[in-house]
């Protein structure tokens, strides 16, 4: 790409270019920002760009491009927002976390979007260990996302659309604070991931349509600043956890689809939810569904009942050793009929029956 030295923003996004991206990007690269949204790009996302120090925003969603996921893009100090989401990408996310040889791997990203690809397999713990940005909890609004034109005669504000409270949303203006994550409608599979309680920062998480399994975890309870949370559509077990009645920011909220069961969580903002948050899931009980819970309302759609209190196994040893003492006590009345008949026999007594 000739003339990219003194080029800092590239926008040629909702067009119809074709082809793929050129591979000669030079060293010395001056972009700060790629979009290219919404065209008709197709082969892979060349290694050239890693020359781009410089660069904040990549761009390439809504396109054909192909390959597995460019994970030597982690290497940019600066890259805050990566939207490769409508492709054609496959393949699963390397958990580098055992590679010393990386220091701050993807460090500075705020916004990452992975939407509609076929990415599979399970997400690793590790890698959202690595997402320090998300991890800072900073109280004030935050800055602009852009930078200075080469001229010098305005200040350019980069824009993104990601899928945010259940819309496809336009932000013209990227605060620095904004975090958001989007891997929804793939093949992801396994538990998940707890590590992504520790990303306090996070303002919007989407991961539906997938096949997570295994419980929401209660880590969960430390996203204060999460605003909207999308987990419908997967293979989601367990109770929702109570911890979750923390999350005060939370205004969205979308459980449905899964293998939840048990009474849902009052109070705080689940008290502003509706019954489309939590519908699909047949074990689920209680405010807003108009289903009513019961003393099964624990047990789950697979017949599978959770670990019992201590004072209702008690109960129950109870009664198994009443019957076990009743159950004896016929017994030894039997026998001592039966001898006493025999006695009787031997010695040529009479003995009735009472």
């Amino acid at each position: 790409m000739q003339g990219s030295n003194s080029l800092s923003t590239l926008k040629l996004r909702e067009n119809h270019f074709h082809g793929m991206l050129p591979e000669n990007i030079g060293e010395g690269c001056m972009l700060q920002t790629i979009d290219l949204n919404n065209n008709l790009i197709e082969g892979k996302i060349p290694r050239s760009l890693s020359n781009c120090q410089g660069l904040e925003l990549l761009d390439v969603g809504n396109n054909q491009i192909i390959g597995s996921f460019p994970s030597w893009l982690g290497v940019l100090p600066h890259l805050r927002v990566l939207v490769l989401r409508f492709n054609q990408l496959n393949g699963t996310i390397r958990d580098f976390k055992g590679d010393h040889t990386i220091n701050n791997y993807f460090a500075n990203l705020q916004i990452l979007d992975l939407a509609s690809n076929n990415f599979s397999g399970n997400l690793p713990e590790g890698w959202f260990n690595e997402l320090k940005a998300m991890m800072e909890n900073v109280s004030d609004g935050g800055e602009v996302l852009g930078h200075e034109t080469y001229s010098g005669a305005r200040f350019y504000q980069d824009t993104v659309t990601i899928t945010f409270k259940g819309f496809d949303l336009s932000f013209t203006k990227i605060l620095s604070t904004f975090n958001a994550i989007d891997f929804s409608n793939n093949s992801f599979d396994g538990p998940v991931p707890e590590s992504i309680g520790r990303l306090v920062a996070l303002r919007g998480l989407n991961m539906s349509y997938n096949n997570f399994m295994g419980q929401i975890p209660f880590q969960y309870r430390n996203l204060s600043q999460l605003e909207a949370m999308d987990l419908s559509w997967n293979q989601i077990t367990g109770e929702i956890p109570q911890e979750l009645t923390s999350l005060t920011s939370l205004e969205w909220l979308n459980l449905s689809y899964n293998n939840l069961y048990g009474r849902i969580p009052q109070g705080n903002q689940f008290s502003t939810f509706s019954d489309s948050s939590f519908e699909g899931n047949a074990g689920l009980c209680g405010v807003p569904l108009s289903k009513h819970c019961d003393n099964q309302s624990s047990i789950s759609p697979t017949g599978v009942a959770p670990p019992e209190s201590e004072g209702l196994w008690q109960d129950k040893l109870g009664v198994i050793l009443l019957f076990a003492f009743v159950g004896l006590g016929f017994g030894v009345g039997f026998a001592l009929s039966f001898l006493l008949r025999l006695y009787c026999r031997m010695e040529g007594w009479i003995c009735k029956q009472a």
